[in-house]
């Protein structure tokens, strides 16, 4: 059944940022609802099923702060929580807060247009819904929408095709079974140990090897619990006060000032407990070419010693490129893996894919017969979920057509000619250079704030200024130079899609630098924004 629906804020998306928005937008007194475009809340924890997924950022870090009754009362069972106990999780946030009523689930949006006389948005779904809506917040993740990877003759394999980031709900019975995994990001990887164990035969394709760190996973004890919540403030402030979210610091000496041995302990130390977080060992890894070396070496090493044959340690070391500057993985035993017999390995940058046939893939140098074949090549990343709806502004322009040379916003938040529009974790933001949790709240408490100032002084359009796009994309370009980064083909700088353009998508400027940013921003009354009240049509209303 259709809807016409008006509301104070629209939301897309019922991922982590959407059920924080929607929680607390509706504790100010807000008309609030969400629209989800999946049968199920979850957002990315929803569609990434696959065997192996894992978050890569610790349960403690990786959880909501907006509540110190949930903190307590949550138990988290490991170190780094799977998907399953992460949609667990989340399931459990929206029924402790009542947060489901507010949620349409089944309901994609086609269109959205703001009408620049009644200052609303009109959100239109496919099922020919109509929202009305005075703020309008885009909340639907960086790791959203999956490239639609296809071969030649894709159509003729009899076997199974499966996308990693639409993983099917039932199990999959790899047993017996000649699989196929294309791809090495961190989906690949994570999945390749568990499927390797199952299959009769794994055939991994790697275009460019990357790199991995080991997890570091382990059960979370009775006394790491209580420890955490015994003072979990003061986590969550080492959090925000740190340059990722992580909650810890780097190390301030650059790591080619140090002592040969005391950066080897240091590094075997991060090595076997950071995860993700190795690559701020010290300060300058991602920042010096020097340092970085060091470290990339380093890890080089460590991955060596984990693969028995020579030929394919050749191919499964990463060279050739700044450790960091492609996100790394976390494993649970990737590397290892290839030392089983039943698991091989094709680089299709020497033996391309060319096609697919009735009973497997075709390279450039023989057939492989496969039963099935899992596509982890990953996503249209930072622009790809955003631009998926047709999102007309102020004067008729739409947001595809604004940002047909790169993403520009000012402060990852908000777009000139958009006047009323938000976006959580959009590109320009932290985002995925960080605790992408973390950084999504802060961005919504913010955003908390200035719907406040709007209703007490009457405001109807909130809109960046053109000067003030101008000047964070070049603050965000800086920033970006002043790293290592961009000398690397990622998604970072939009290498991951044919045709896109190659700018700098995230915020490097690091978490706590960009909150102050924030703050500041607010306490010049909202610097870089048009506030408008729009007298006539306060009257009238």
């Amino acid at each position: 059944m259709t809807k016409n629906v008006d509301l104070d804020v629209l939301i897309v998306g019922a991922g982590f940022a959407g059920l924080r928005a929607l929680h607390t937008f509706r504790e100010q007194g807000f008309r609030v609802r969400v629209l989800e475009a999946s049968d199920e809340i979850g957002g990315v924890w929803n569609y990434n099923r696959y065997p192996g997924a894992r978050c890569d950022v610790e349960s403690f870090d990786y959880s909501y702060r907006f509540s110190e009754a949930l903190e307590q009362e949550w138990r988290w069972t490991e170190r780094y929580a799977t998907q399953p106990e992460i949609l667990t999780y989340i399931n459990h946030v929206a029924d402790r807060f009542d947060l489901r009523k507010d949620i349409d689930l089944s309901t994609r949006v086609r269109r959205a247009a703001y009408d620049k006389v009644t200052c609303r948005w009109t959100i239109e779904t496919e099922d020919g819904s109509r929202f009305t809506a005075a703020r309008f917040v885009i909340a639907v993740g960086q790791l959203s929408e999956p490239k639609a990877t296809t071969y030649p003759d894709q159509e003729t394999f009899e076997g199974r095709i499966i996308y990693s980031a639409r993983w099917p709900r039932e199990p999959v019975d790899f047993s017996g079974k000649r699989v196929a995994i294309i791809g090495t990001g961190s989906s690949g990887v994570q999945m390749t140990p568990i499927i390797a164990a199952q299959a009769t035969h794994l055939t991994v394709f790697q275009r460019t090897a990357n790199y991995s760190i080991p997890a570091a996973n382990a059960p979370v004890t009775e006394e790491e619990d209580r420890a955490v919540k015994a003072d979990y403030r003061a986590r969550r402030e080492a959090a925000r006060n740190s340059p990722s979210g992580l909650g810890f610091k780097p190390d301030p000496r650059s790591a080619a000032e140090v002592d040969p041995d005391e950066r080897e302990a240091a590094f075997e130390a991060a090595w076997n407990r950071l995860g993700f977080g190795f690559a701020l060992t010290f300060k300058d890894i991602l920042l010096n070419q020097e340092a970085n070396d060091i470290a990339s070496a380093f890890v080089q090493r460590k991955i060596a010693e984990q693969i028995e044959d020579p030929g394919l340690r050749d191919k499964l070391v990463p060279r050739g490129f700044a450790f960091g500057t492609r996100r790394p993985s976390v494993d649970g035993g990737y590397f290892k893996t290839f030392n089983r017999p039943n698991v091989s390995l094709v680089d299709i940058s020497e033996t391309p894919i060319e096609r697919f046939t009735t009973n497997g893939i075709r390279t450039s140098d023989q057939d492989l017969p496969f039963d099935i074949v899992i596509y982890a090549t990953g996503f249209d990343v930072f622009t790809g979920s955003i631009l998926k709806i047709d999102i007309t502004g102020r004067e008729g322009q739409t947001l595809k057509a604004a940002w047909a040379g790169g993403p520009a916003s000012h402060l990852g938040i908000a777009v000139d000619g958009f006047p009323n529009l938000f976006f959580i974790g959009g590109p320009g933001s932290p985002s995925l250079l960080s605790n992408v949790l973390l950084s999504s709240e802060e961005q919504i408490d913010w955003l908390a704030e200035l719907f406040d100032v709007a209703r007490r002084d009457g405001i109807m359009e909130v809109e960046a200024t053109p000067d003030a796009v101008r000047t964070w994309v070049a603050h965000v370009n800086e920033r970006a130079q002043q790293t290592l980064y961009m000398t690397t083909p990622s998604y970072y700088v939009g290498a991951e899609m044919p045709g896109k353009p190659r700018v700098f998508m995230p915020y490097s400027g690091g978490v706590r630098g960009y909150r102050r940013i924030l703050e500041n921003t607010a306490s010049n009354g909202y610097e870089g924004f048009d506030l408008r009240r729009h007298e006539s049509l306060r009257e009238a209303s």
